[in-house]
């Protein structure tokens, strides 16, 4: 991730007709952070813009770095679907939403990156959302969504203060206990509805800050999930990101 935000960002107003009021008076305290799977951002910006698709956007980030505005932030744009963060279940209504020209198969662009966090500088800033308001769509429909993917860089946003990420992990780790790390998931923001899979919220969790890794639940995905949990808590302030 690129270590500049000083900059002014440069955006191109889209408008989409696919957007509405946000419901119940609510505002932005999320940033969901989506990759396109399209081959080109002509056909991204195209399908977010069709009525017929019913589908929106607040932003398009291109590959080069060109960020394209498709809804004004106080409006609802229709970019999350079915899901749920902590006690959110209507995404759309309290977020902003990012889409990032990517297939999800290969690296996001250096240009695409530095754009990226120019912009959630501004919107973080506007919208007083904390840094761990900024999650990805697969955080919060793990049964539907894989994106913004395992190439993603969600450390460097963190280092920025742009995102979070889990501290330094005390040793010796627990023992994996698979109810301790649904219980920390949930805490951090995960859905814990019974109806979510053990293995969907383990596979949302590891594409997010374990994207390598393989097989069962690990005392590491405890030790990362209870060290979230204890400092961005839906019941506690965050100390630091």
């Amino acid at each position: 991730v690129p270590s500049g935000r000083s900059e002014l960002v440069k955006v191109t107003q889209h408008p989409s007709p696919n957007f509405g009021e946000r419901r119940g008076g609510a505002r932005p305290d999320l940033i969901v952070l989506h990759y396109t799977a399209m081959a080109r951002a002509k056909a991204a910006l195209d399908k977010l813009c069709a009525p017929v698709a019913e589908v929106s956007a607040h932003y398009l980030i291109g590959n080069t770095g060109q960020i394209w505005q498709l809804v004004d932030e106080a409006q609802r744009a229709w970019h999350a679907g079915a899901g749920r963060w902590g006690a959110i279940c209507d995404v759309n209504s309290h977020s902003v939403g990012i889409e990032l020209d990517n297939t999800g198969a290969h690296p996001f662009a250096h240009a695409q990156m530095l754009a990226l966090c120019q912009l959630l500088g501004g919107i973080l800033q506007r919208w007083q959302i904390p840094a761990h308001g900024v999650i990805g769509h697969s955080d919060m429909a793990p049964t539907r969504k894989q994106d913004p993917g395992a190439k993603f860089d969600w450390q460097g946003l963190a280092h920025l203060g742009l995102a979070v990420w889990p501290g330094p992990l005390a040793t010796p780790m627990p023992q994996p206990d698979m109810a301790a790390f649904r219980a920390d998931c949930a805490r951090f923001g995960y859905d814990d509805s019974p109806d979510i899979p053990d293995t969907a919220v383990l596979a949302a969790f590891r594409l997010r800050f374990r994207p390598w890794a393989t097989g069962p639940l690990a005392a590491i995905d405890c030790a990362q999930a209870a060290d979230l949990a204890q400092r961005f808590g839906v019941d506690q302030r965050p100390t630091s990101a």
